[in-house]
């Protein structure tokens, strides 16, 4: 790339405005945790789990609404096939779980009397609270890996500032859905661990690029060498961000409500994990002090031997 018609935005000049909004998004997704916590869905909290099938193509917007008007906390989706219907319901204090089967049943047939129960499942608290716990070990393993990738392939102050912006890029993804009680179920938890790996990989360029330019770029400070490979890395960010983008609002919009939480959690995640890419990786960078000294690789032992060009 020419350096003459390089862009040259000072993105590391901006990075304390930055980092306060930060500060403030990350204080008020952990407050909101704290006092509101997350609306668990079924796949946490237990209830009971009803698959019927119809005759024909079912609507699950029409169930969907029509369990609603009946005060029931139900998830629908198709299942298998669009015959094929499974429903999700929320235990609620006082109803006896053993009839919620044919109370559902019951409100199905008033519009369609051909349906039929195939299978009523209870799902206990417990099973909840093993996803719960299973799905937090994932992400505590996911992110041990990721400190000990980076160590390995750069230095141990960019592996923190990598786990940085991923712990940066979750809670506020999270907290996100604890502000706007939205339903939290196995699919953001998916699209939680996913967001994890966008983020990474866009920070493992833009140190790449880092990296290259401390070792490149002798005459230049940390800021400067920073703020270069930002912007030298800018043009791939976007198009990967907007490109990623595209996808998922055609899923938000199109896919179904089955997938409306993971495409509206990725879509967080990616553009709040470009934005951490750009500032809080690198801002960790300069707080933690790295230096070029620190990336150059150790000098080779003089043995007293002088190569005297012969060939053995």
């Amino acid at each position: 790339m020419n350096t003459k018609t390089q862009r040259n935005i000072n993105f590391v000049g901006m990075r304390k405005p930055a980092m306060v909004l930060s500060l403030l998004m990350m204080i008020a997704s952990i407050g909101s945790l704290f006092v509101n916590g997350l609306n668990l869905g079924v796949d946490f909290t237990g209830g009971t789990v009803i698959e019927v099938g119809y005759p024909e193509s079912a609507n699950v917007d029409d169930i969907r609404k029509a369990l609603a008007t009946a005060k029931y906390d139900a998830s629908v989706q198709h299942f298998g096939t669009a015959k094929d219907v499974l429903i999700r319901i929320a235990p609620h204090e006082g109803v006896d779980r053993s009839t919620v089967g044919d109370g559902v049943l019951s409100i199905l047939k008033e519009s369609n009397a051909a349906v039929e129960m195939r299978r009523v499942e209870f799902v206990g608290p417990q099973i909840g609270d093993e996803l719960r716990d299973d799905g937090g070990t994932a992400m505590l393993l996911a992110l041990a890996g990721i400190l000990i990738y980076v160590t390995l392939r750069f230095e141990f102050r960019f592996s923190v500032g990598a786990i940085i912006a991923l712990v940066h890029d979750v809670v506020i993804t999270v907290g996100i859905f604890s502000i706007t009680r939205m339903e939290f179920d196995l699919t953001i938890l998916a699209a939680i661990l996913a967001i994890i790996g966008y983020s990474l990989n866009d920070t493992i360029v833009v140190f790449d690029r880092v990296r290259e330019n401390f070792l490149k770029l002798r005459k230049t400070n940390a800021e400067e060498s920073i703020n270069t490979s930002i912007n030298q890395t800018l043009s791939r960010t976007i198009v990967t961000s907007l490109t990623t983008l595209l996808v998922l609002a055609a899923l938000f919009f199109f896919g179904g409500k089955i997938i409306h939480g993971f495409s509206l959690a990725m879509i967080i995640g990616v553009i709040v994990g470009t934005y951490s890419s750009i500032y809080v990786a690198s801002s960790s960078l300069l707080m933690m002090g790295i230096t070029r000294e620190a990336l150059l690789p150790p000098e080779k032992e003089d043995d007293g031997r002088e190569d005297d060009g012969s060939v053995v």
